[in-house]
């Protein structure tokens, strides 16, 4: 009877935990959605004397700094977890984003805001401590579930959190910062009341340096069965959706003529596709398919949307093939559901860590890539292939299917199994 009742309350304290996890990654996107109406035009027109040129290069030289400082910072957080636990470093960091959000709205010059940015970089790596939060919660045959629902949260924050930066943008270009800072310091206070440490001290991993940065994560991935390859499969789809902040927006208004609030309109279908499939798609089909069908089906279906992002004469074709492309949404809850099996619960810092840094990698060189793609196949004189940039994302996608696939083949045939 009692271990009835000790049953029922560790589910429901695993509920309650998981229950932050969902509503703090929900305002820590809404928070970072809020600010991406107001940043660009802060920028230009209070930093650099209304010049668009000048503020779209400040502009790319923020978001690289922002991806290298997720790149070192996510290691060291995701070392400093299994060390000391999930909870004092994923309070730190919701704590450290707010004032770095009341940095951005008080900067008086240019360079408050890089080391803003380079402070938010760093506290964004916090997410791979939320990601091994909830692996130390939940059950392996649930997790992907748990995941998709993590997405979800997501992108709910990505669709409202634009929209409440745009109306507040009106009273100012820095009043958004300050509701940004708000949120953050709400979602940090609610943990700190209600959020329970995950990590059993038994299961904690001693903290060394030279473990705790990019180049030994990688080393750390090679060192467990499969978790390399599979990360390289993880780092080609994060490369593959930068396409989307870096030539959306052009790609739409030069190809289909899309105004801003026809394009606004779209990336917002994309959102609720993606709450969608990850609220309550992964769920099913993980119970049908498995993880590593999950996996392979948004690897090719992701893909296929990229492709056909690409070839879509008219803006209609555009929009019809975003409920497909949205299905990439399989892809992270089955990853997370594969790889979080692979380590021990004292690795799971790590392990989140150093997939976090690569994706920080991917953040410092696609953009670039994209950018340049798009640029040179609408040049004058140059073959004119204006979804040259989503075409070589899919290609990206084709090449990550094809060594998930290599992977699934030698992989014992137990692992990654999903309980329907």
């Amino acid at each position: 009877m009692s271990e009835g009742r000790e049953a029922g309350a560790a589910v429901r304290g695993r509920r309650a935990a998981v229950g932050f996890i969902l509503v703090s990654v929900w305002l820590d996107v809404l928070s970072l959605g809020v600010i991406i109406p107001v940043f660009a035009p802060l920028i230009q027109n209070e930093f650099t004397n209304g010049s668009a040129a000048v503020a779209a290069g400040w502009i790319g030289i923020f978001s690289t700094t922002w991806a290298l400082a997720q790149f070192v910072g996510s290691p060291i957080l995701g070392a400093l977890s299994d060390r000391f636990g999930r909870r004092p470093v994923l309070l730190i960091s919701l704590f450290g984003l707010a004032f770095d959000y009341l940095v951005m709205a008080f900067a008086p010059e240019l360079w408050w805001l890089f080391v803003a940015r380079v402070v938010s970089g760093f506290t964004a790596a916090g997410m791979a401590v939320a990601n091994a939060y909830i692996a130390d919660v939940t059950p392996p045959e649930k997790r992907a579930h748990t995941f998709g629902l993590i997405g979800a949260a997501w992108g709910v924050g990505f669709i409202v959190g634009p929209a409440i930066g745009g109306f507040l943008g009106d009273f100012g270009l820095r009043v958004p910062f300050f509701a940004a800072a708000a949120l953050t310091f709400v979602g940090a206070l609610y943990g700190v009341f209600v959020l329970p440490e995950s990590l059993k001290r038994e299961d904690r991993a001693p903290f060394e340096w030279r473990k705790a940065n990019p180049v030994s994560s990688l080393g750390f991935l090679a060192a467990h069965r499969e978790l390399l390859p599979l990360s390289l499969v993880n780092l080609l789809v994060q490369t593959a959706h930068y396409v989307l902040p870096t030539i959306y927006v052009l790609y739409a208004s030069n190809r289909y003529n899309w105004t801003l609030s026809q394009t606004g309109g779209a990336l917002a279908l994309t959102g609720v596709c993606n709450i969608i499939v990850q609220g309550l798609l992964v769920k099913r089909v993980v119970g049908l398919i498995g993880e590593w069908g999950a996996v392979l089906a948004g690897l090719v279906l992701g893909g296929l949307g990229f492709a056909l992002f690409g070839i879509a004469p008219e803006g209609w074709g555009f929009l019809a093939a975003t409920p497909v492309f949205s299905l990439i949404g399989l892809f992270g809850p089955g990853f997370q559901g594969l790889i979080t099996r692979r380590v021990a619960p004292s690795e799971q810092g790590r392990l989140q860590g150093a997939n976090a840094s690569l994706a920080g990698l991917a953040g410092v060189v696609a953009p670039t890539v994209f950018g340049f793609t798009y640029a040179w196949f609408v040049a004058a004189g140059h073959p004119y292939v204006p979804g040259s940039a989503f075409l070589l994302a899919a290609g990206l996608h084709a090449i990550a299917a094809l060594i998930a696939l290599t992977v699934m083949a030698r992989a014992p045939k137990t692992a990654g199994a999903a309980s329907p």
